[in-house]
C-alpha cells in the first residue's frame, strides 16, 4: 500500500528514502519518483517501479550548486548557467566528477549525469532532510503521460512504491528543459520550464541533439507522454466523437473540450497540459483533437511533448 503523506510528514519521507525505499514527491514541474542516487538497489528500484528502459538516464536533484559541484564538472558555463536558473526548471548534463558516487545505473553507463535543483519549497526541504541527492524521473509508468498532482502518481504508481508527498499541483507543469554542457558546443536536449530564448541569452547559441543511439537525457525517446486515445496534432476541426484539446478561443462541436488556456497563455497551458490529457484520455472518445500552439517560448516545450505522445499513431 502506498502512504500518501501530507507535508507535516517529511521527516516520514526522509526516513523511507534513507531505507532505500521510493519516495514521489513535488517539483515544480512534475511530480519525481524519488530514490537515493548513491544506492543501486534504490535505483534499480526506479527503473522496475516505472518499468523505464536502463538505458534511459535518469535525472539527478540536489539541493543546489554547492551539492552539484561535488558531482559534476562545472565549468565557467555550467556555473553561469546554474547561478541564473537554479534553483528551477533547469537539467544540467555534464561530465562526472572523478569521486561521483552517483550510481552508474542512473546515468545508463554514460560518463555523464544530469543534475537539477528543484525550486518547490518542498523538495528542497525533502533534500535537504534526506541529505543525499534524489535520482526522480517522473512519477508515472514509462511513456504515460507526466503527473502533476497526486492522485495522478497513485492511479499509476500505487502500491509500486511506499509513499507519495503530497504538495497540490505543480506550478510549471511541465518537464525541465534539459542543456548538455559536456561538450565544447552546448546542446539543447529537451525543450521545458526555461525556454532556449532564456538560455541563449546567457549562453549564446545552442545547437540541438542531432545524436543518434541512445539517449543523452531523460525525454529524448521517440515516443513518449503517451495517451491511450491517438492525438490529431494542429487541428482546424473536430468531430463529434472527438475530445478537443483547445488553446483560446475553441473550436465547435467536440464531444467535450479542455481549454488549456482562453486567454492564449503559455505559461498557464504547460502547467493545465497533462491534467489535460489525462482528463481527455477516455475510452469514449475516438481521439483528441488538438488545436495549434505557437512554437515560441513555452510553446516549444508543449508541442515537443505533444509531437511525442502523438508519435506512431494514426491521426
Amino acid at each position: 500500500m502506498t502512504e500518501r503523506l501530507a507535508a507535516a510528514q517529511l521527516d516520514r519521507a526522509a526516513s523511507l528514502l534513507h531505507d532505500g525505499a521510493l519516495v514521489a514527491f513535488p517539483t515544480e514541474t512534475v511530480y519525481g519518483l524519488g530514490g537515493d542516487a548513491v544506492s543501486d538497489r534504490a535505483v534499480a528500484a526506479i527503473f522496475a517501479a516505472k518499468e523505464r528502459p536502463t538505458f534511459n538516464p535518469l535525472i539527478v536533484h540536489v539541493a543546489d550548486l554547492a551539492a552539484a559541484e561535488k558531482l559534476a564538472v562545472f565549468d565557467e558555463r555550467a556555473c553561469a548557467i546554474a547561478g541564473r536558473f537554479w534553483p528551477g526548471p533547469l537539467t544540467l548534463v555534464l561530465k562526472r566528477s572523478t569521486a561521483c558516487p552517483i550510481s552508474r545505473l542512473a546515468s545508463a553507463g554514460l560518463e555523464t549525469v544530469a543534475l537539477r535543483a528543484p525550486a518547490h519549497p518542498l523538495a528542497q526541504a525533502l533534500l535537504r532532510a534526506t541529505g543525499r541527492p534524489l535520482a526522480a524521473p517522473s512519477a508515472n509508468r514509462s511513456g504515460h503521460v507526466s503527473p502533476t498532482t497526486a492522485d495522478h502518481v497513485l492511479d499509476e504508481l500505487g502500491g509500486r512504491i511506499a509513499a507519495v508527498l503530497d504538495g497540490g499541483p505543480c506550478r510549471v507543469g511541465i518537464e525541465s528543459t534539459v542543456i548538455d554542457l559536456s561538450e565544447a558546443q552546448p546542446a539543447l536536449l529537451r525543450p521545458g520550464g526555461v525556454t532556449r530564448e532564456q538560455l541563449e541569452a546567457v549562453l549564446g547559441h545552442l545547437g540541438d541533439t542531432g545524436h543518434a543511439g541512445a539517449p543523452r537525457s531523460p525525454g529524448m525517446l521517440e515516443r513518449h507522454y503517451a495517451t491511450a486515445r491517438p492525438l490529431r496534432l494542429a487541428a482546424t476541426t473536430v468531430a463529434p466523437d472527438e475530445a478537443l484539446l483547445a488553446f483560446g478561443d475553441p473550436l465547435l462541436g467536440a464531444a467535450v473540450t479542455f481549454n488549456l488556456s482562453p486567454t492564449r497563455d503559455l505559461t498557464e497551458a504547460a502547467a493545465n497540459l497533462f491534467a489535460a490529457l489525462r482528463a481527455l484520455d477516455q475510452a469514449r472518445f475516438k481521439a483528441i483533437a488538438v488545436m495549434p500552439i505557437p512554437e515560441t517560448g513555452l510553446g516549444a516545450a508543449i508541442n515537443d511533448r505533444l509531437r511525442r505522445a502523438a508519435r506512431g499513431r494514426a491521426n
